[in-house]
Formats: C-alpha cells, structure tokens, sequence
C-alpha cells in the first residue's frame, strides 16, 4: 500500500507504547520504525530483542514515571515513530483484488474519540479480519500507548485510514461497491436483516452518546440496530463493533 505523512500523531514528540503485546507487535512491524526501548533486566533478556536497537534496562518505578498512572506496562516501554498514512484507495484497492474470496468488512468510526474504545475495536477488527478502519483525522485518537495497549498488537495490523471529509470517504466506499450499514439504536430494521444479500459491507458506528450524526446516517445505504434487550439502552460502541463484526463475517 502506498503510504505517506500521518497527520494523526501525537502533539508532541514521539508515541510510547507499553506492555508486551504492544511493544512485541510493533517490533515485528515491518512498518513501524522503533526509536528506544526501556525495560527491566529480566523482561528485555526474555524477549530476546534485537542488538542494534538502543535498550536502557530500567526499574519498575522508573517504568512507572513514563506512562500513564497505573498503566500495566509489564515491565517494558518503546518510543516509536507513527505510523504512516494508509489511502482509503489503496485499501479499496485491495478489497477488489480480494474478489473471489468472502469479502471483508470495513469499519467506518464517525468521531470515536475514546482511545480505550478505538483500540478495542481495532482488536476486534484483527479477530474477525476487517480489511481497515476509517475514521476523520480531527475526530479520532492519535496513536498512544493508551490506545496501543487496548488494542493488544492489532494497531500494528489492521490497516488505520484517517480522512479528512467522512462523508466524501462514505461516497467513495459505496463507489468502490460496499453496502453501506450505520448502526443506531432507534432503526427499525435490524442489522441481520440489513446484511442480509450482501457480499461487500462498510459498517458505520458513531461515537457513545450522540452516536451516527445525521449527515453520515445520509451517506449509508441502510441504518439498522442491534437486537437488544430492553433493560438495556446501549451497547459500548466498541462492543457494538465486535457483535456487528461477527455478524459481518459469519453471515
């Protein structure tokens, strides 16, 4: 894929992952440029890390002072350069070359902020092979360890497409051949009924609280629900993300 500037990096200096399965996903990563590493004697001895990169053995405490209060950063921290840009062409690109096969699903986040929530549902979308994840780039996260560790390695997997205009990505995703379904609690139609028929689906969610805003529900093609009981108002969207996943891919 043809790659470029990311514009969703941190404000200042360079992004710090933590926990083994952030730093061990990066590090294997063809894409992803590791600066440093910091870790305990122990942790850094088992992982058996390359010898060109520079190590500095540290303590649990001094660990500690370098994430956020209480991260479980198991011992070992890396400093690392942001990932470049992945094309929303390049990705559709690769979902036509895919034909022949069960197509994957693509998910379209219109302004999830939360990093816990975005880095969940990149796990998911590595467990069920979502082709990428799309989202605004001044509504959305930017890389952090925070969002990293949520994720538990599929940051460095699941291709991450950042658009300027949602919309116009939402056109060029129905151009490209996608059923495009937004996910809100107050459709009628239900998200087994939506899928029902379709062979390339992009599914939209919204972020907790206001969920799809009006102009994205009019750039899909279908809003449907998830079934739910009625002792309960919502789902977590990144919940929600992993139920329609499956949906998607088991249908």
């Amino acid at each position: 894929m043809k790659r470029g500037h990311r514009t969703g990096k941190p404000k200042s200096g360079y992004p710090r992952l933590y926990g083994r399965h952030a730093v061990i996903a990066a590090l294997a990563n063809p894409d992803r440029v590791v600066r440093k590493i910091w870790g305990t004697r122990e942790v850094i001895n088992a992982l058996e890390l390359p010898p060109v990169l520079p190590i500095v053995y540290s303590d649990v405490a001094d660990l500690g002072r370098m994430v956020p209060s209480d991260a479980p950063h198991q011992g070992i921290v890396c400093e690392v350069e942001p990932l470049e840009d992945v094309w929303l062409g390049d990705v559709l690109e690769q979902g036509a070359e895919e034909e022949g096969q069960k197509a994957r699903p693509i998910l379209v986040l219109d302004q999830v902020t939360d990093p816990h929530n975005v880095g969940a549902i990149f796990r998911s979308a590595a467990a069920f092979d979502a082709l990428a994840i799309v989202t605004q780039d001044r509504h959305a996260p930017p890389e952090s360890g925070v969002l990293a560790r949520a994720a538990s390695g599929a940051l460095e997997i699941v291709p991450w497409v950042r658009v300027v205009n949602l919309a116009r990505a939402l056109d060029e995703i129905a151009e490209a051949g996608y059923w495009r379904i937004g996910l809100d609690g107050e459709a009628k139609e239900t998200l087994a009924t939506a899928l029902d028929g379709t062979t390339k689906v992009a599914l939209v969610l919204g972020a907790e609280g206001d969920g799809l805003r009006h102009n994205s529900m009019e750039h899909c093609d279908m809003i449907a629900k998830l079934p739910i009981s009625a002792r309960m108002e919502s789902l977590n969207v990144s919940n929600a993300a992993a139920i329609a996943l499956y949906a998607a891919t088991n249908r």
